[in-house]
């Protein structure tokens, strides 16, 4: 299968029109799906190809109209619910949680609720507290729901299709700050597991367990400890929530003994505590020291990009923490002062590149 360099947002796009064409019970619903920014670009154009039986807009009723999109996949469609942030979500999780997520167990198996609901993550341009947060833990904590989070362009097209040709519900969380990162997506149809985690950077020294874009940041540390330090960083992608994929991440802590958890979440209760707390349960054994955890304070998100600096983790602070796991001497060597100028962000810290042009 032939491939090219496409946007994260690209892929969403390219996985939307290839599931339209496919399955004429594929329909996209969201606040702003037709309107002129498109969720982000995503859903631009689809509407005049697919008609506004398909592709449509939403009223603000978070909670009435999941509802209706529950009712409508029990009926047969294959429904996409978009919100724009997934702080939105919570007018609805009744409906998500009491009703889509237990349909299926509750009436033995005889009906599902094929409806992937769509929720964007991310910070930047003074999104605040009630605009950044990072809920995963919260549907993921829910015997029924599948959470998915891709990291890359390839993942979000393959994942996107799976969940929406997944007969049972899929929360999918997208982080605005990857949008515009690239890869090669394949052209055409395919799916990526949705069950399965994946090496991205092979190593043997310590394994880094990351999720979202914390994927980024963990690449940008792995590659600069490498050059620096000759530290040889394996980097497993998590790209989904629940269900964990906890044997690939032991399989890797058996080889290096070292393991550092990512999250974009709040620290207290985030999922990267309960992929420490089973690789504990399980492979206690083969760690050389305990464990690691990297995630958001336990207080609000800020709005002032000046705060942001110091509230969000970074490939610095992913660095910092390899090194003292590895017993590393490095405090104001000129190694390390290198290596940490290298990885300064050049750009403010509430703007991942200089194609992202805001939140909208």
């Amino acid at each position: 299968m032939s491939s090219r360099e496409l946007t994260y947002i690209e892929a969403i796009k390219e996985a939307f029109d290839l599931t339209l064409e496919l399955d004429s019970n594929v329909v996209l619903i969201g606040e702003g799906v037709p309107d002129p920014k498109a969720i982000f670009t995503s859903t631009i154009g689809l509407q005049e190809k697919y008609g506004k039986q398909r592709i449509f807009d939403m009223p603000l009723s978070e909670n009435g109209m999941t509802g209706i999109c529950i009712g409508a996949a029990l009926s047969g469609l294959r429904p996409v619910l978009i919100h724009q942030r997934i702080d939105f979500s919570l007018l609805a999780v009744d409906q998500i949680i009491n009703n889509a997520a237990k349909w299926h167990y509750m009436f033995n198996g005889q009906a599902n609720v094929p409806v992937v609901v769509r929720m964007i993550v991310g910070r930047g341009w003074g999104q605040g507290p009630q605009h950044s947060q990072s809920l995963q833990a919260l549907y993921a904590a829910n015997p029924g729901l599948k959470v998915v989070m891709p990291s890359t362009a390839y993942d979000a097209k393959g994942m996107m299709i799976a969940a929406i040709e997944d007969n049972n519900p899929v929360i999918f969380i997208e982080h605005r700050w990857l949008h515009q990162t690239k890869s090669n997506v394949p052209v055409g149809h395919y799916r990526v597991n949705l069950n399965k985690a994946n090496i991205l950077r092979e190593g043997s020294k310590i394994t880094i367990a990351s999720f979202s874009y914390m994927t980024i940041e963990a690449l940008q540390a792995a590659e600069a400890l490498e050059a620096v330090f000759k530290v040889d960083v394996e980097i497993v992608d998590m790209r989904m929530v629940a269900p964990l994929d906890v044997e690939l991440v032991l399989d890797s802590v058996k080889k290096t003994g070292f393991l550092i958890a990512l999250d974009t979440a709040h620290k207290t209760g985030s999922y990267s505590a309960e992929l420490i707390s089973q690789i504990v349960e399980k492979g206690f054994a083969f760690l050389k020291a305990a464990p690691v955890r990297i995630a958001s304070p336990d207080f609000p998100a800020p709005t002032s990009p000046f705060m942001s600096k110091d509230y969000y983790p970074s490939a610095i602070t992913i660095a910092d923490a390899v090194l003292d796991l590895l017993s590393i001497d490095y405090q104001e060597s000129d190694n390390y002062l290198s290596m940490k100028n290298a990885l300064l962000k050049k750009l403010p810290d509430d703007v991942p590149n200089t194609d992202f042009n805001g939140p909208f």
